[in-house]
């Protein structure tokens, strides 16, 4: 075989690069990117594929937030559906949130039963965040060394009773643990006290719920990650950001050097409280989707850097849990389905405001690798991952929920209309076709 001849080779008016879009052939050897020429060049490869005028090649996105819920609750999604989900989505790396599934992984045989329930029915590359919950100090390092991404905690409860929270002394304990082999705290902020005194959020009526869950409760506990992040000097990361009250302390802690990170999702950046019909428990999620003037603040915090990234908190449940009779906001499972339809969103709304595709992609990609300390993925570079997914930008669609790759057909976004198409989607320069899983389970370090 001539040195000069690769696996594949896709060629096109717009590649994605680390220098922007540009006219690119990119060449493909052993699933790794291992050239990027100009258009023109003619490099050989024993497959090649020319892009049409209308699509863009982008790197796989990588979604730091997903809740698989196998084993245990897989009647709620499953490592099958969920990667399948992802793959169409152009997602070619997920990491797995340690709860909702049974057992929890909040130690190594957790993380162990989870990896061989995974192992041969991922469609994308699946990592794992471990758990962090009262009386699991000790097991934090072994399952660091087993390979997860760090370990997230809950400050109220968690919705599940078999993952107890942590108060902030707790989690402060724990920083200092990780702090000692410099992993990554990942906090579900709300304050459980501002929530006990809020009002009660039973009924079908949205603005009910959204006053029992109240942004100075999501203040409150970010407040208290930050100060234990800088008295322990632990790497913490926020999660599902939805107070945009809370930019102005997160931009000044990042400014003193606390090392802090925060990421928001799809559903706070694209929906708004003004326009959830009551028992609408498809919206149900926690923290809640919030005001129009709250979005807009939030996506201010992406352009300005405060939000560092956007993954989807992808949580499902079966639809007889989101109470769909009665559409009572206290008793519905608290989650939104979005794992396959995050780009769309987040570009439908992204263009109409003059952000560009790579900012997007930025966003959605290389900022959750860098999160996560993935080398080798989130970026279409020489030297990294053939994660690719072919994107027709100005294709529009409407969504339709039978139509979705995951488990249970709900989403809030049923019968949008969305633009940009995800057309191919390619894990380490093989196509994924939803029937032969190719994706690896990865650790923190390698696969």
């Amino acid at each position: 075989m001539s040195e000069q001849t690769f696996d594949l080779v896709i060629r096109g008016q717009r590649i994605l690069t680390t220098a922007g879009i540009a006219a690119r052939e990119v060449g493909v050897r052993d699933g790794v990117i291992v050239a990027i020429e100009p258009l023109g060049n003619g490099l050989n490869g024993r497959e090649v594929i020319e892009l049409a005028d209308d699509e863009t090649l982008l790197p796989g996105l990588v979604d730091t937030h997903v809740h698989v819920n196998e084993p245990g609750r897989t009647e709620w999604e499953g490592f099958a559906s969920a990667t399948r989900a992802a793959a169409a989505g152009g997602v070619t790396t997920i990491i797995d949130m340690p709860l909702n599934s049974i057992p929890p992984t909040t130690n190594v045989d957790g993380l162990k039963l989870k990896r061989e329930v995974a192992e041969d029915q991922a469609f994308v590359d699946v990592g794992f965040w471990g758990g962090a919950i009262p009386g699991n100090k000790a097991d934090l390092r072994p399952l660091h060394d087993e390979g997860v991404f760090g370990f997230k905690c809950f400050l109220l409860h968690s919705g599940v009773d078999e993952f107890p929270h942590l108060d902030a002394d707790e989690m402060e304990e724990d920083m200092r643990e990780l702090k000692s082999f410099d992993s990554l705290m990942i906090v579900h902020a709300e304050d459980s006290h501002a929530i006990d005194h809020a009002p009660h959020p039973g009924g079908d009526q949205y603005a009910t719920f959204l006053a029992s869950r109240p942004r100075g409760a999501e203040n409150k506990a970010i407040a208290e990650v930050i100060e234990r992040a800088r008295w322990t000097g632990a790497r913490a990361h926020i999660l599902h950001l939805s107070s945009s009250d809370a930019l102005p302390m997160i931009a000044t802690a990042k400014r003193d050097g606390v090392r802090l990170t925060v990421e928001t999702c799809p559903h706070y950046l694209t929906l708004m409280a003004e326009e959830i019909p009551n028992g609408a428990t498809a919206y149900k999620c926690c923290p809640p989707i919030r005001e129009a003037s709250n979005r807009e603040l939030l996506w201010k915090g992406l352009e300005d850097g405060t939000i560092d990234c956007i993954v989807s908190d992808h949580s499902p449940s079966t639809l007889d849990l989101k109470d769909l009779e009665n559409g009572d906001f206290a008793v519905a499972w608290g989650g939104v389905s979005s794992l396959q339809l995050g780009l769309s969103l987040i570009w439908t709304e992204a263009r109409h405001r003059g952000i560009p595709l790579e900012q997007v992609v930025s966003w959605m990609a290389k900022k959750p690798a860098e999160l996560a300390r993935l080398q080798n993925k989130g970026q279409l570079a020489l030297g990294y991952d053939a994660d690719f997914s072919v994107f027709a930008p100005d294709e529009a669609f409407v969504v339709d929920v039978s139509k979705l790759k995951h488990k249970n057909p709900i989403t809030p976004y049923d019968g949008k209309a969305l633009s940009g198409v995800v057309r191919k989607t390619f894990l380490r320069g093989k196509a994924v076709d939803g029937r032969t899983p190719g994706g690896k389970l990865i650790r923190r370090g390698g696969v």
